[in-house]
């Protein structure tokens, strides 16, 4: 019989050390008499060390909001039979604190006799390390992968993110300048909600899309009686944004008498309405943006100079998808998601061959074509991952390699439209393009390397339609 319970004893303190969890027992005195190998490990004392002493040997911060107390009849787990799980920390050998979990349970016997305590003590270190790695990870994805709306993890798109937010909190006139399809309104929106006044007005302008007069009118306002049609007074967008910010986009298409307006505003911070002459105090941030190179403009004398330099107080230049293509696989993620979302599908990914063919493709219309291309792919695609085949055309026909990629001229020859026939694009030209491409007019603006600002201005010219008919 004493060789069998010498047995079981073995046995049991051998399931004792297997624990990841460190468990040590005291007697009804609090002397500890067993301490397993996970203690060990935990708190840096042997069990030669431990067994004899108490269990203020550890220092635990926690008993019941106390001090670990060196009187056992003191200690909480005597009045209440057991301490419910909490977190901790316990001193280590060496001096240092451990983030633990313990626990602690009165043992009785059959005859409610105390045979001593049972304690467990959980190391929180790794747990504590891997939540401080994914917190940190969770950061700097944040922080890598997206600010506002806009994704990015390359480096230049970093210099963008940090140019936003350097940019965010100031009042300084701000132009960004890009390709079209880059997201410059993105950035723009960025920087005003990033910063203090998020909560005030932020109004947009697109330059291009008004005549000279009713661009006039809708940014400075009008009086009643001004010209035909001026039946009440009107507030300007400059007026409206008041305290908040103005976006002007497509700032290269402004007129030179607009460009005169504008610098008085950059100058004066005043405005009148078009048929007043009362000067209207406004305090607004103006952020500009243009995919023409407004330097070059100036050169040719088709942009003001002063109001170049007035606008360019702080320039952000934000690089097209050729530049950033390891961005190309996380902004494909970000479309798949949309559109899962928009069309009740579960794609998952775009396949080897159509993402080979992503990553090479020269993106004449960048981040924009970008979303077209997927969201053309979900019409297609009836798997749960898109293939080359639901690509549009262009982008499964114009094929390149990254080494030694041709200019765009040559991307579009297959088209039969080269720089030289651009240039003496025709009416009939146009509507035979128009028709070639469903009437898209962004694609139009890929095949004659042009802005759609563009084609809608040849389409208003020659009096096109701007829908099919």
């Amino acid at each position: 019989m004493e060789t069998h319970q010498l047995w079981n004893v073995n046995f049991l303190n051998q399931i004792l050390d297997t624990m990841a969890e460190g468990l040590f027992t005291l007697d009804d005195q609090g002397i500890i008499t067993s301490w397993n190998k996970s203690m060990e490990k935990i708190t840096g004392y042997s069990e030669q060390e431990a067994v004899g002493d108490t269990c203020s040997l550890i220092e635990c911060s926690r008993c019941f909001g106390k001090e670990c107390p060196a009187n056992i009849n003191k200690c909480g787990v005597m009045k209440h039979g057991k301490t419910e799980a909490k977190e901790c920390f316990v001193k280590h050998k060496n001096g240092h604190n451990i983030a633990v979990i313990k626990n602690a349970r009165l043992a009785r016997d059959d005859n409610d006799q105390i045979l001593g305590i049972v304690e467990t003590i959980t190391d929180l270190t790794e747990l504590k390390k891997i939540k401080k790695t994914a917190d940190e990870a969770q950061r700097e994805l944040k922080k890598t992968y997206r600010l506002g709306s806009i994704i990015g993890k390359s480096a230049v798109m970093q210099n963008v993110f940090d140019a936003i937010q350097a940019v965010a909190n100031s009042r300084a006139t701000v132009l960004i300048q890009g390709e079209s399809g880059t997201g410059k309104e993105l950035v723009a929106k960025a920087i005003h909600y990033i910063g203090a006044g998020s909560s005030s007005p932020l109004i947009t302008v697109n330059c291009s899309a008004l005549s000279e007069t009713l661009l006039e009118s809708e940014l400075f306002g009008h009086v009643k009686g001004a010209f035909t049609g001026a039946h009440k007074d009107r507030k300007g967008r400059f007026e409206e944004a008041d305290g908040g910010t103005v976006f002007l986009d497509e700032i290269g298409e402004l007129t030179p008498y607009m460009q005169i307006k504008l610098l008085r505003v950059l100058q004066e911070r005043e405005i009148e309405r078009v048929g007043d002459s009362k000067k209207r105090k406004i305090d607004i941030r103006i952020i500009a943006a243009t995919h023409k190179n407004l330097y070059d403009l100036t050169q040719q004398g088709n942009f003001r100079e002063d109001l170049f330099y007035r606008l360019k107080v702080f320039p952000i230049n934000v690089p097209s998808l050729r530049k950033r293509r390891g961005d190309i696989p996380i902004l494909v993620s970000h479309f798949i998601k949309k559109g899962n979302k928009r069309e009740n599908k579960s794609i998952e990914k775009v396949d080897t061959q159509g993402m080979k063919r992503l990553m090479e493709h020269l993106w004449p219309g960048n981040i924009r074509e970008l979303e077209n291309a997927i969201e053309h792919a979900f019409v297609i695609c009836n798997s749960n991952q898109i293939e080359l085949k639901d690509l549009p055309m262009e982008i499964r026909e114009n094929h390149v390699t990254l080494e030694g990629v041709p200019p765009v001229t040559n991307l579009i020859s297959t088209n039969s439209y080269t720089t030289e026939k651009v240039a003496k694009l025709t009416k009939l030209d146009l509507l035979k393009l128009l028709e070639e491409c469903n009437w898209n007019k962004a694609e139009v603006g890929r095949r004659i390397q042009k802005s759609r600002t563009s084609v809608w201005k040849y389409m208003k010219k020659w009096g096109i339609p701007l829908q099919k008919p």
